[in-house]
């Protein structure tokens, strides 16, 4: 009888709380979503399938090694780790004094609970390669990188203002999280507001190294929500793009782009990065690695490596990122009332970088005589090619014969070099303050 209470004990379902039963089903929504809608199938399968396993009862997959000695509730353990922290010998008191200890302090438990016997779990080591260091969503920019073709824009460089105009999106979410903190609405800090504002460029590599920089216990509901909305792009720009043009608007047919010579290419990713680095040294890492993957596509004599970046290699990293996001949907960290805030701000931040760019559109055309149709602004939030494609898809609804993708890569290609510069500004100015 002692045996059979024994095995009931030591199945995790006898463990399984309600956090996270919730946070299993959350999971399997998300497997849901990525196989059935095909909502973003590269990134959700993996985050989902992480969600899963980092929410096994007792499996400890996503759990670092400190966090294992915390669950494990041992008294003697836990004074010598609250004797270190000079703070109460009990979980919560320490967790709260770990919040706050600087990031040395916090390695340096994580090595004592590692003295003590402890290891992290599988997913938690992933995160510590793949984002803690912040070199997969740097892998993937260069991927990323070397599978965009900066042609549409160096045809019309004017677009580069409308892949600017987008990341206002950005800036005016941080202001919309801080203005719910300063009302006692929901809690959240700067730097939380600023990984939180960049949903709204629409690059989720982007946001999951900025969230990993400034607020990684936010990075699980940032990265889902960039994500899932990046998939719905064909639903929320639509409406919005329709309600700021006119029928005449939509119909407007732009001028043939000229030919990029393979010289201006070549160049292009150089001089961008030495002119944005030497401003913005912060936005050097995200932007290095995608003028490098550009222009390994570019020169032509590295096609091997060029392939290698755009398939293997992307393919290889994003397995790991989305498994190492998936380790944070965990219960205590995914469910509390920020992430409702952050669902919220994230669509609100679409919205407004997609009107942003079509009124910059709209404002060009007042003072020049080559018009552009504002269907094209919506394209600056870096959802690539995918915002592209919906400005295509809304303006033949008004003319069949009106094709404006080529033309909308201009400010598509744009809204990705704006995400990163975007992102190296918050880093500069919220770690410095």
């Amino acid at each position: 009888m002692e045996s059979l209470n024994a095995l009931l004990q030591g199945m995790g379902l006898m463990h399984l709380g309600a956090g996270q039963a919730i946070m299993l089903l959350v999971s399997l929504l998300l497997l849901w979503l990525a196989i059935a809608k095909k909502f973003e199938p590269l990134l959700l399968l993996p985050i989902g399938f992480g969600g899963l396993l980092s929410n096994i009862p007792e499996a400890g997959l996503a759990l670092t090694a400190l966090e294992s000695l915390l669950a494990h509730h041992d008294a003697g353990q836990l004074a010598v780790i609250a004797a270190k922290l000079h703070c109460a010998p009990d979980v919560h008191a320490i967790k709260e004094a770990l919040a706050l200890a600087l990031p040395s302090v916090q390695n340096q438990m994580e090595n004592l609970a590692v003295d003590m016997g402890y290891t992290p779990g599988v997913l938690a080591l992933f995160y510590k390669v793949a984002i803690g260091s912040g070199v997969a969503p740097l892998v993937i920019f260069m991927g990323v990188g070397a599978m965009t073709d900066f042609g549409p824009l160096l045809a019309n460089p004017r677009t580069l203002l409308l892949g600017a105009a987008a990341q206002f999106g950005i800036f005016a979410t941080v202001l919309g999280a801080l203005t719910l903190n300063y009302f006692g609405l929901i809690a959240f800090t700067l730097p939380q507001a600023a990984a939180i504002g960049i949903i709204g460029g629409a690059d989720g590599p982007t946001a999951i190294y900025l969230s990993g920089k400034l607020a990684p216990e936010l990075l699980g509901a940032i990265a889902v929500a960039a994500y899932s909305y990046m998939a719905l792009v064909p639903l929320i720009q639509p409406p919005i793009m329709r309600a700021l043009t006119t029928e005449t608007e939509r119909k407007i047919r732009m001028v043939q782009l000229r030919t990029v010579s393979k010289r201006e290419k070549i160049l292009f990713p150089v001089v961008l990065l030495m002119l944005v680095a030497l401003l913005l040294p912060d936005a050097a890492p995200l932007l290095g690695m995608f003028c490098f993957g550009n222009l390994m596509r570019e020169s032509g004599v590295v096609e091997r490596l060029s392939d290698t970046v755009q398939n293997g290699l992307i393919n290889i990293v994003t397995i790991f990122l989305g498994l190492s996001v998936g380790a944070k949907l965990v219960a205590d960290k995914f469910l509390q009332p920020q992430t409702l805030g952050i669902l919220l701000l994230g669509v609100i931040a679409f919205g407004i970088g997609t009107a942003a760019g079509v009124l910059m559109a709209k404002l060009l055309n007042l003072c020049s005589k080559n018009k552009i149709n504002p269907l094209i602004g919506s394209a600056g939030v870096s959802a690539v090619p995918m915002a592209a494609r919906v400005s295509n898809k809304v303006g033949l609804e008004s003319d069949p014969q009106n094709f404006l993708l080529m033309h909308a890569m201009g400010p598509n290609v744009a809204g990705v070099i704006g995400s990163a510069i975007a992102a190296g500004v918050m880093l500069k100015y919220v770690l410095a303050m």
